[in-house]
């Protein structure tokens, strides 16, 4: 009696397990067989905004570069070209670089100058003084004379007549020197030079 007890237990336990088995494999097989889930939303914006991010960064670097097309480019490698090139020869008329042993060209002088060698043998060129001053530019064209024998010149400057004494400045400039009756003594005070003037007729 006892033995068909513990027989009924271990056929429930055996049912209970096998249930439980096919439970776990019913649902591998539907999860296996089921479509793929879909990606959340939330990773989709992710990878929207990353890809702004980036935009966003390249445009601020700079400005895109311009994209040139030239569909006229011959970009093909051409090796009759180049064999021609590897046949050339340096032939040079004078010294070869190349070679240490090569004999230096014969280079003829100058031929020397007339005109240079004069200036050598008249030795080192005296440096020049300062410009003479201009010549002043006053007219004597006549004289009177007071009754206390003083002796007043007639000067022109241009379109001007000046009357002076010894002594007296023409123009701002030209101080009056000795008068006689054939020349008048002018000095120009802007380059300290004194000239004398001849008595010239209108």
């Amino acid at each position: 009696m006892k033995v068909g007890t513990e027989d009924k237990k271990k056929v429930i336990i055996l049912a209970v397990l096998g249930v439980v088995i096919a439970i776990t494999a019913i649902w591998e097989l539907s999860g296996f067989f089921s479509s793929p889930k879909p990606q959340p939303a939330p990773i989709q914006a992710q990878k929207t905004t990353s890809a702004t991010q980036t935009a966003a960064a390249a445009s601020a670097s700079g400005p895109e570069a311009q994209h040139v097309s030239n569909p006229g480019a011959d970009v093909s490698l051409h090796l009759d070209k180049l064999a021609a090139s590897e046949d050339v020869e340096y032939a040079g008329t004078g010294r070869n670089i190349f070679s240490a042993m090569s004999e230096p060209v014969n280079i003829p002088k100058a031929v020397s100058n007339g005109r240079i060698e004069q200036a050598r043998a008249a030795g080192p060129p005296v440096p020049a003084g300062p410009p003479p001053p201009p010549p002043i530019d006053l007219k004597y064209f006549g004289y009177s004379q007071g009754s206390d024998k003083s002796v007043r010149a007639f000067l022109v400057h241009g379109d001007d007549i000046f009357m002076a004494h010894t002594g007296e400045i023409v123009n701002h400039r030209y101080k009056v020197g000795t008068i006689t009756l054939s020349n008048v003594q002018i000095t120009d005070l802007s380059y300290n030079n004194m000239q004398t003037l001849p008595l010239v007729a209108n």
